[in-house]
């Protein structure tokens, strides 16, 4: 929510905090090898900070498997330093400034507050201007974390009403946290006008705009007008329902994909920034650089989620995933918000892709396969050769039997709309 007047701020004076914390200037220094050592919490086991750190939220997560996460920083106090703030684009913080995020999973899903803690990471600010971030790692007994030299991949139960499932935990090492945090971004990535722009409860009773209770306690220069703060920009939760599924879509992508996806990032043709303008973005229509053998693929094709390559991407957890890193589970609310906005744009009809009852694999005996499509009134066209169906082909009207090693592609049609894309499956039969 965007600041209102006439309430109490969160916080009323500026804490005490030193630089650094007890962490080293630069990443060679050295380095605290458990969590209670890098002076962040006065209790680790209660997990409870230091007086110098501010708890804060964002609007909109980054999204990580799931994970439930806690955020704090401490920017150091002396000679007045403050963070430099910017209404669009990154804040700059001051040299010392160290940002805490503590990772935990729930283990139960009809018990929340039965949760395993995983990880909790620093970012500092470091004595050269850039950034540097570490990965503690919790025992079991939550006594402590310690300190993880390079990346790890540990395995999770969770009980569900289906019975015992388990996800993949990946714990990223110092090279993997820059590749996210990089120069291009200022090296921080959440904490910026659009993320922190809403309300944060800091005790009972006290709550208040972020942005409000920063600019009050002397975070931030130059001091803010407080009547400005309502007319600041802020993201949209996915799950936001009395915004627009634009709103709510390009948040999301925002948060998810804008750390890489701007100029000068990685290769690709399009912006996610929120701040970056639609038009100027290169998302709608947008030239892509693989286009996945989909025809006529766009970054984001109107009214088209199957030739919408951005979506197809944050789909997945297969090798084309995106974001590539530290990701094993698909965020549904998230890709929910981004195919809502897809289907809610203008464009032309389009026929959904022809679904197969029995998945492509390795058989022993021939399998039978049967076609549908969920449009009524559309009809479909096959290759058993791995070629790709036209109308020329020949029309599915009844169950195929497959014998033999086989390409079986499909793709529906129907007058007025658009063709669905081509879809396959490999079928190996009797070796």
């Amino acid at each position: 929510m965007p600041a209102k007047g006439g309430q109490a701020y969160g916080l009323t004076t500026r804490p005490t905090a030193k630089a650094y914390l007890a962490m080293p200037a630069t990443a060679d220094g050295p380095m605290p090898k458990l969590l209670s050592e890098t002076g962040a919490f006065e209790s680790v086991r209660h997990l409870q900070v230091s007086a110098g750190l501010i708890p804060y939220t964002l609007n909109v997560s980054f999204w990580s498997d799931g994970a439930r996460k806690q955020r704090w920083i401490m920017v150091p106090d002396k000679g007045g330093a403050a963070i430099d703030f910017a209404p669009s684009g990154e804040w700059k913080f001051p040299i010392g400034t160290v940002f805490v995020k503590h990772f935990e999973m729930g283990t139960d899903e009809a018990n929340p507050k039965q949760v395993k803690r995983l990880e909790t990471r620093l970012l500092v600010c470091n004595a050269t201007g850039g950034v540097y971030g570490v990965t503690y790692k919790w025992r079991e007994d939550n006594s402590d974390a310690e300190l993880l030299n390079t990346n790890l991949t540990e395995t999770i139960s969770i009980k569900t009403a289906e019975g015992l499932k388990t996800q993949a935990w990946y714990y990223p090492s110092r090279i993997d946290c820059l590749t996210c945090h990089t120069k291009l971004t200022g090296g921080v990535l959440g904490v910026k006008t659009r993320q922190m722009n809403c309300n944060f409860t800091y005790a009972p009773g006290k709550t208040d705009n972020q942005i409000r209770t920063w600019n009050h306690i002397g975070l931030l220069r130059p001091k803010l007008e407080e009547a400005t703060i309502g007319t600041l920009a802020h993201l949209a939760a996915p799950n936001e329902r009395l915004v627009s599924s634009e709103e709510r879509a390009r948040s999301w992508l925002d948060a998810n994909c804008a750390h890489c996806h701007r100029p000068g990032g990685t290769v690709a043709y399009f912006d996610a920034r929120y701040d970056t303008p639609l038009e100027k973005q290169g998302l709608i229509n947008g030239q892509v650089l693989i286009d996945e053998g989909i025809d006529n693929a766009k970054i984001i094709s109107p009214h088209d989620p199957w030739r919408s390559i951005g979506l197809m991407r944050v789909s997945t957890v297969e090798a084309i995933k995106m974001p590539p890193l530290a990701h094993g589970v698909v965020d549904a609310e998230g890709v929910a918000a981004v195919k809502e906005w897809i289907e809610s744009l203008p464009g032309a009809r389009v026929v959904p892709p022809p679904m197969f009852s029995v998945a492509g694999g390795k058989y022993r005996e021939p399998v039978v396969v049967e076609l549908r499509v969920a449009e009524p009134g559309a009809e479909i066209h096959y290759t058993t050769d791995g070629s790709a169906p036209t109308k020329s082909d020949p029309k599915y009207e009844e169950a195929l039997t497959i014998s033999g090693p086989t390409v079986l592609r499909a793709r529906a049609y129907k007058p007025g709309f658009t063709r669905s894309i081509a879809v396959q499956e490999v079928y190996i039969v009797g070796e």
